[in-house]
């Protein structure tokens, strides 16, 4: 397929997406990345960039790759991000943050970067908010159990806040995420209420805590928090950051490398 892609004269790189972990994740992040545009006065259909996505959702389960209780999700993972290149892709974007535990394994296989969801976000809460110290993370447990967020925010001068693996609170956030009935995975478009409920007043708990700001450290919670009118506190969205530097990269306002790994 290379080759095949539309040359536009303003675009100097094209995004590759990797979606479909879970359902709503790349639609999310599509509905970003245009709305930052329009944001930025795109008027029309040639004003938006050309990206590249598959839908990968034959990727095994990456918390139980992760755990060691499903398979390994690192081979397909590869053979994805590998199609996009092939497709012309200058850069990977993964729509899912605990797909970044086998980010270096993936990374050594592929020969465009992959664009580093917490580093960015990190590096996006320090620069945005100046002042703050202790920033809440709700997550999987894959994501918890690697400390993907919180070694990158440990890096940039941040304090993690986060639930412990298997607590309750923390199983009460997997319910949210993965619950067969009303788990934000299972529903569809729609996110239950129930679903709600517990992401408001997990953030909720977390402010009690000491918290500043909180990250939606799931793609899943990308697509809740988006459609809750509000939290206890002012959340980060990492598919939102990523969509601003995805542009940047995409019209040659940033160059790489930038924050790719943590």
């Amino acid at each position: 397929m290379t080759g095949l892609l539309p040359q536009l004269d303003r675009q100097v790189a094209i995004p590759g997406i990797l979606g479909g972990l879970g359902p709503m994740a790349h639609v999310q992040f599509e509905q970003r990345l245009i709305q930052r545009n329009v944001d930025r006065g795109a008027r029309g259909d040639r004003d938006h960039p050309v990206w590249v996505l598959i839908n990968c959702t034959t990727i095994p389960d990456r918390t139980q790759s992760l755990q060691g209780t499903g398979p390994d999700c690192t081979p397909e993972l590869v053979r994805y991000a590998q199609m996009l290149e092939r497709a012309g892709a200058s850069f990977l974007v993964v729509t899912c943050n605990t797909a970044h535990g086998v980010y270096d394994q993936v990374q050594a296989q592929i020969g465009i970067p992959w664009i580093h969801l917490m580093a960015c976000t990190s590096g996006y809460i320090r620069q945005a908010y100046p002042t703050v110290q202790r920033t809440g993370v709700l997550a999987t447990d894959g994501t918890l159990q690697c400390g993907l967020y919180s070694r990158s925010l440990s890096q940039v001068g941040l304090t993690p806040m986060g639930f412990e693996l298997y607590s309750p609170w923390q199983e009460q956030v997997m319910d949210a995420i993965y619950h067969p009935d009303w788990g934000i995975k299972t529903t569809g478009t729609q996110v239950s209420t129930k679903a709600l409920t517990v992401l408001e007043q997990a953030t909720g708990w977390l402010k009690t805590q000491g918290a500043e700001v909180v990250i939606a450290g799931c793609t899943e919670l990308s697509v809740a928090f988006a459609q809750m009118p509000a939290l206890p506190l002012p959340w980060v969205d990492p598919l939102e950051v990523v969509a601003d530097i995805t542009l940047d990269l995409a019209w040659g306002h940033r160059s790489l490398p930038l924050w790719q790994a943590a």
